[in-house]
């Protein structure tokens, strides 16, 4: 028995299986994708560069860590692409991983030996691509001419760096603030072997690079002693200086130290309040030199965050689905100091303190409501419910339910109102923590008030065009809106109104507002007045009523519609597709609209008003489409190379739409309870949820082969529906699917007429 024994548990030590957290590969998205459809339909060159990178710290963390080939905080350019063969340095980021925004409030740290360079490019590394290690929580690699190994790792709020020099020549550390305006600041304390510094923000979008009214700071220790140092301002070095400070003039600038010996640990505080709030973080989450202690902490934490769903499938499988998870939980970020002190938001120059919960930021609410955040309110209600309440103190602070906020700032960067989308979604599916009813103050004020005041309309405060969507019922094409990054796009804003006016109807149903409930629900129908009969598609309408001519459904670059084609926003009804069923002719027209979009090409997965489309189907009792598409686009739009993503993954949710459609089911209409089943790619996916419950989807004989649904059991008993509640999920259970490689069209009930409302 004991030789039978050790069999077994040598077996188990040979064949364990990995954990989630060593199947994320950070890379995924960050070089230009490899995709058809981002070939074909990609507006903007930044969704075929690839904007993603790779992330190192803990999950939604304050700063995060990257390897910089770039030296830059400009629009649309992030700090490294996989492509590059050289790096410049080590970032303390806050890049929105997947955007087209900017960097901000960053800095840079960049070992070398030798001759003392300290432009970015001059002093930039090869490296060997095969030698380098990179995860969520460690990231190592040698650096060629540097002749430095270099390790990091970091908890929310800071970092630490291991510097391994293989020559005995001098060996420098560079610190450099990376202010595109040339306003950064650094400073020497020797005595301390400290160098402490900051980086002011400035604002894009609404703002036009004014500044965002707080810095980045950051607190730099070392464990070894200084032989010298100094500063630098361009190429201007100047030894025995302690102090730089730029003068606006977009000069670059930062500090170096010289060690002896060949191994030099670095520590980083940073913080959004101050100095003082970033050296109090440092000593809070690092409060020692034990690098292998953080990282443990780091991996604790993802282990945890990743292991809130267990899948059984093949290993490529898990390193697209938990690489996917991975990247869905970088942003928003937490903005508060371990204290809870923050900078007021937009134009409020106080510090508050975040008291029960922590401050967020950097929310792409235009994405991320569709996905990122309904994957929270299932795996982290105590995050999710901490996102929203951040939402309602910025309302409090700055006067209005912000839109697109970032940099702690009102932007219009996009169109829609979607934090009234992203709260009501939480509150309808019971997050708790959230001041419901000061929340509601202001999404009814965006909702019906206009902001007549040209400054901070200008700011980003209201809806953009809301007076003549409330007059006409729809926003005529005559309005553009040029106090907005889009400046038209009426028909899309008309559509995505009506959904966020659907959704606060769900709200005020629930707090017993009737009245607004009513008002609500008929603006939701809006979507009618500019989806032309005739055409069956969303149209450009001008204000006496008349349809924008000549018209081309299928055209990308249409100005009265956001970041696609007519055709595509058509399906922007997620609050009534039966209503929009009705508009189109009936199922048989709608289903024929469905399936031209996607035979014929016109269908694009790498931008977000298309994610929910392919999840329609089943409201015209045509389920088994949506298997049989569902799983193509998963094959085809994703893969786990560099170049995995078909387009800008913006705050997570190209990768929140994947984990969702891999475990197999979607949340098309946020701000209701109802998820709709798809075709799952694993045998089995466990989903943790509050209350040590589990749900679990089984699907027997599954394959790509056999994507289709033949039958369904939930908890035993025959399940017809395409659709699954969210209080069905929460309870825990097993949902049972047979798998099959013929449809079944006699299965999948869709939700019942008006259910979803």
């Amino acid at each position: 028995m004991r030789y039978i024994l050790f069999f077994l548990c040598f077996s188990q030590i040979c064949f364990a299986q990995k954990k989630p957290l060593q199947y994320v590969n950070p890379f995924i998205g960050s070089a230009p994708s490899s995709t058809e459809s981002a070939q074909k339909h990609s507006e903007a060159g930044s969704e075929l560069k690839g904007q993603i990178v790779p992330a190192i710290g803990v999950p939604q963390g304050m700063t995060t860590w990257t390897p910089q080939t770039r030296a830059t905080e400009l629009k649309c350019i992030p700090p490294f692409y996989y492509n590059d063969t050289k790096i410049q340095g080590f970032r303390g980021t806050h890049w929105m991983n997947g955007s087209c925004v900017q960097d901000y409030g960053s800095l840079t740290i960049m070992p070398l030996s030798g001759k003392l360079k300290v432009n970015p490019t001059e002093r930039a590394s090869s490296f060997n691509r095969k030698q380098e290690i990179a995860g969520p929580s460690y990231y190592s690699v040698t650096l060629t001419e540097a002749k430095v190994k270099a390790e990091m790792t970091a908890t929310c709020r800071a970092s630490i760096l291991k510097f391994g020099f293989q020559t005995n020549k001098d060996n420098f550390i560079l610190i450099e603030p990376n202010s595109d305006e040339g306003e950064g600041f650094v400073e020497i304390h020797p005595e301390k072997k400290e160098i402490v510094g900051y980086n002011p923000v400035h604002r894009i979008y609404q703002g036009s690079g004014k500044p965002a009214g707080f810095s980045g700071y950051f607190v730099i220790q070392f464990d070894k002693a200084f032989e010298a140092s100094g500063t630098w301002q361009n190429n201007d070095i100047k030894w025995n200086s302690l102090t730089s400070k730029g003068d606006g003039k977009k000069q670059s600038l930062g500090a170096f130290v010289k060690f002896a010996g060949n191994m030099v640990k670095v520590r980083v505080g940073t913080s959004f309040s101050s100095l003082e709030g970033a050296r109090k973080n440092l000593e809070t989450e690092i409060p020692d030199w034990n690098f292998d202690k953080v990282k443990a902490q780091s991996e604790m934490a993802w282990k945890k965050a990743l292991g809130k769903i267990k899948v059984q499938g093949s290993e490529d499988d898990k390193v697209l689905f938990y690489s996917a998870l991975y990247h869905s939980k970088l942003t928003p970020r937490v903005f508060s100091d371990a204290d809870g002190t923050y900078p007021g938001f937009a134009d409020d120059e106080n510090f508050y303190k975040a008291k029960g919960f922590s401050y967020y930021e950097d929310y792409n609410l235009w994405d991320t409501y569709r996905a990122v955040h309904p994957l929270h309110n299932l795996l982290e209600p105590k995050i999710s419910s901490d996102m929203m309440e951040s939402l309602v103190k910025k309302a409090e602070q700055g006067g209005w339910m912000p839109i697109f906020p970032c940099w702690n700032q009102y932007t219009a960067a996009m169109i829609g109102d979607h934090a009234i989308a992203a709260i009501g979604d939480a509150y309808i599916k019971g997050i708790k923590g959230i001041d419901i009813h000061k929340a509601y103050q202001y999404m009814q004020k965006n909702a019906f008030e206009v902001n007549s005041d040209p400054k901070s309309y200008e700011e980003g405060k209201g809806r953009r065009a809301l007076a003549t969507y409330l007059k006409y019922n729809y926003i005529p094409l005559e309005d553009s809106v040029w106090q907005a990054f889009h400046k038209r796009e009426q028909v899309s804003r008309t559509l995505e109104y009506a959904y966020d006016d659907f959704v606060l109807a769900q709200v005020a149903k629930k707090l017993g507002k009737t009245e607004d409930s009513e008002v609500l629900m008929k603006r939701s129908q809006n979507f009618r007045n500019v989806i032309d009969p005739k055409t069956g598609y969303a149209r450009g309408r001008y204000a006496d009523g008349r349809w924008i001519e000549p018209f081309n459904p299928f055209a990308m670059r249409s100005s009265f519609i956001t970041e696609g084609s007519p055709a595509q926003y058509t399906f922007y009804v997620p609050q009534d597709v039966q209503g929009l069923i009705e508009v189109v002719g009936g199922k048989k027209n709608f289903v024929s609209k469905l399936d031209t979009l996607f035979d014929k090409g016109y269908y694009w997965h790498g931008n977000e008003p298309n994610n929910q489309i392919v999840y329609l189907y089943p409201f015209a009792h045509s389920a088994w489409k949506t298997q049989e598409r569902v799983r193509k686009i998963i094959r085809e739009e994703y893969n786990s190379g560099p170049g995995g993503l078909s387009g800008n993954e913006d705050g997570g949710q190209m990768s929140a739409w994947l984990v969702f459609s891999m475990a197999g089911f979607y949340p098309v209409c946020p701000g209701t309870p109802y998820y709709i089943i798809g075709s799952p790619v694993f045998e089995e996916t466990v989903i943790s949820v509050s209350g040590g419950k589990q749900f679990i989807i089984k699907a027997k004989g599954n394959s790509d082969k056999k994507p289709y649904i033949f039958s369904a059991r939930f908890n035993g008993k025959p399940y017809p529906k395409a659709y699954l509640t969210h209080e069905q999920i929460m309870k825990g259970g097993i949902l049972e699917l047979e798998m099959n490689s013929k449809p079944n069209p006699e299965w999948g009930n869709p939700p019942p007429a008006g259910s979803e409302k």
